[in-house]
């Protein structure tokens, strides 16, 4: 592997547009000296307990590259200590980087000087941690306008905009409440709007989820879904659980070290893991919830008789299996009133395994329906 996988590829549904975040052989180097580390082959090879042994320094973040298109939700994974946080944090030098370029929407955010920053985290990229950091002398409809009063909008403009955010995250009728009055799950909806009150372009997660319990976690996961379905909103998601990313990314960086291991799509990462690391992170992936119909298609058989159930390219494999399950026939893939080729149960069975089913993914040719 290399230190970092870079890709261009737009998988968000947009086109024609640059990133939003463009993040180039970026390096953030904790101790004496740092900013010698980047530029030393004979360190950067180094693991990181022979980089700490020698130099007295920890490389937090090494040599990544990625971008965030817009309108899709970008998530950073790994275990503790893979430099994801960190990684995040950089985005709007909270933590300085020792090396490399970031922009977004192309302009450069190692050359912003107090001001501009200042202009970036209030209103260009909103950060919603683990830890809530609401003022608890304050109500929730306080606590939900208070980037808005920062930014200097008036009290009546303010109060109006968080009514309608509280609404939106599902607090209302709890305006006047006190974040102690409130449960895990509720004070953490007050940190989301609190965010979304301000209008970002990027909202940037720091596993805010991860102090929940397992049934409000779930419901907040499903509230970001639903807020991204709605607003298209770009998203930076940082998390240390493989089914949360799987569930909310549209794309997943995978950290190990301080390094990008893997770039794709849930489907990429858990049918073509890069390496041993990855292959056994996804090794208890239910496949057939993250495959799509594609990784299982192959093309219609000449004179072959296809009466059954029609699904879209991207439905997933379990949900194909229950259709050829309830009708008996291989089932057709459909974009549009194009066939693009049929799922049976050799194939489907193949995907679950993760084997190969020795069959071509995509067919050659088209079949009108």
């Amino acid at each position: 592997m290399s230190a970092a996988v870079v890709t261009t590829e737009d998988k968000s549904g947009t086109t024609g547009e640059g990133p939003v975040f463009a993040v180039s052989n970026l390096w953030k180097v904790f101790g004496p000296k740092a900013d010698r580390i980047p530029g030393d082959s004979e360190l950067t090879a180094l693991d990181p307990a022979e980089l700490r042994e020698r130099t007295g320094c920890t490389a937090a973040v090494r040599d990544v590259s990625f971008e965030v298109n817009k309108g899709e939700v970008f998530v950073v994974m790994g275990l503790s200590g893979s430099g994801k946080s960190t990684l995040v944090r950089c985005l709007t030098r909270l933590i300085e980087p020792t090396s490399g370029s970031l922009a977004i929407d192309g302009e450069d955010v190692l050359a912003m000087d107090k001001a501009r920053l200042r202009e970036l985290r209030r209103h260009r990229a909103a950060m919603v941690f683990q830890h809530f950091g609401l003022l608890p002398h304050r109500s929730v409809l306080d606590n939900v306008a208070y980037g808005l009063e920062i930014q200097g909008v008036g009290r009546a403009e303010r109060r109006a905009k968080a009514l309608a955010v509280v609404e939106k995250v599902g607090l209302e009728g709890l305006e006047q409440r006190r974040p102690g009055q409130l449960s895990g799950g509720q004070q953490q909806r007050v940190g989301l709007a609190r965010a979304l009150a301000v209008d970002p372009e990027v909202l940037l997660f720091d596993e805010p989820f991860s102090a929940l319990d397992p049934l409000i976690r779930r419901d907040m996961q499903e509230e970001v879904v639903r807020l991204h379905r709605e607003e298209g909103r770009t998203m930076v998601f940082i998390t240390h659980d493989l089914s949360e990313a799987l569930k909310l990314g549209d794309r997943i960086a995978l950290m190990r070290d301080g390094r990008v291991v893997q770039l794709g799509t849930p489907e990429e990462i858990v049918g073509s893991p890069a390496d041993d690391y990855v292959r056994d992170f996804v090794r208890d992936v239910a496949r057939a919830d993250v495959m799509s119909v594609r990784s299982a298609m192959r093309p219609v058989g000449e004179g072959e008789d296809t009466p059954g159930a029609a699904l879209a390219p991207d439905a997933k494999v379990a949900e194909a299996i229950e259709a050829v399950a309830r009708s008996g026939y291989p089932v057709r893939v459909m974009d549009g009133k194009r066939c693009l080729g049929v799922v049976d149960h050799a194939g489907l069975l193949a995907v679950v395994a993760g084997t190969d089913p020795a069959r071509p993914a995509s067919a050659p040719g088209e079949v009108v329906a």
